[in-house]
């Protein structure tokens, strides 16, 4: 995928309302929790996905992706991974049953320092975009601002 191409997908993503947090630690000093409160304090509506949790930044957290209550599944627009890269495959699988099923998932995206090409081919040939080895926090900061 060219620059431009993933500027485009980045741009799809930070588009987007609702974003699922699959690995969202309950743990203040974990970066997923810092980047799903920017994420929040910026209008994004997040849903906690982490099955060691009930609550995390004061949204109801659940098991999986596919565990979402159906109104709420069919408003996820991405799904941001904070999890190892060995760990994604599985979430990709579940991803791609979110879209078959709803078709509003768009984006499946692996935070800093995950990669999982297997994964992100698997989620593209199912119409899934793919972002890896990126920050949304870093990504929606540098982008211009924008009137909604």
């Amino acid at each position: 995928m060219g620059k431009n191409e993933t500027d485009r997908v980045i741009e799809d993503a930070l588009d987007a309302k609702t974003i699922a947090v699959v690995g969202l630690s309950k743990n203040p000093s974990r970066p997923s929790q810092d980047v799903a409160i920017y994420l929040k304090s910026n209008g994004y509506q997040i849903v906690p996905i982490n099955p060691t949790v009930d609550e995390v930044i004061g949204e109801k957290s659940y098991e999986s992706l596919l565990d979402l209550p159906e109104e709420l599944a069919k408003k996820v627009e991405v799904v941001d991974i904070f999890r190892r890269a060995e760990d994604v495959p599985p979430i990709v699988d579940d991803a791609i049953t979110l879209r078959k099923k709803y078709g509003r998932l768009r984006v499946v995206w692996m935070q800093l320092g995950i990669v999982n090409e297997p994964a992100a081919e698997k989620a593209k040939r199912s119409d899934l975009e793919v972002v890896m080895d990126r920050c949304m926090q870093i990504e929606h900061a540098r982008r211009p601002i924008r009137v909604r």
